[in-house]
């Protein structure tokens, strides 16, 4: 052990391996609302909040599985409640998966198969 002082305070960001960058971007602007930070060859960064998520171009000797890259994001949410986000991702055409009454939690994937969940705030999962 050293005498570095470290104290974690948050997360700075998050990758997620995917097939195609573009697709990916537009499903996380267009979708979630989230804001392109920066974008370099096969790499787009994603502001949500004051946390970044990274979408990786997968490298094609790599075996693409999203279950394994990482579990899931949870995402917190300014407003609305259960049924409207619920409604938004469905008129969008995505599948949502909830757990019986749990009007907490709303999970889906992403193009490439990523599990996120939103999390409806106490004061909004009315």
């Amino acid at each position: 052990m050293t005498n570095i002082p470290l104290n974690t305070i948050g997360i700075d960001h998050i990758v997620l391996h995917v097939r195609d960058p573009e697709i990916s971007k537009a499903f996380y602007i267009n979708v979630l609302k989230m804001t392109l930070d920066h974008e370099y060859q096969g790499h787009v960064f994603m502001k949500c909040g004051t946390q970044s998520v990274g979408l990786f171009k997968a490298r094609e000797a790599d075996k693409f599985s999203p279950r394994h890259d990482v579990n899931h994001l949870a995402l917190n949410v300014s407003g609305g409640n259960y049924d409207s986000i619920r409604g938004h991702l469905e008129a969008a055409g995505i599948k949502v998966i909830g757990r019986p009454d749990d009007q907490k939690c709303i999970y889906f994937n992403d193009p490439d198969g990523h599990m996120l969940q939103i999390v409806v705030p106490d004061e909004i999962a009315q």
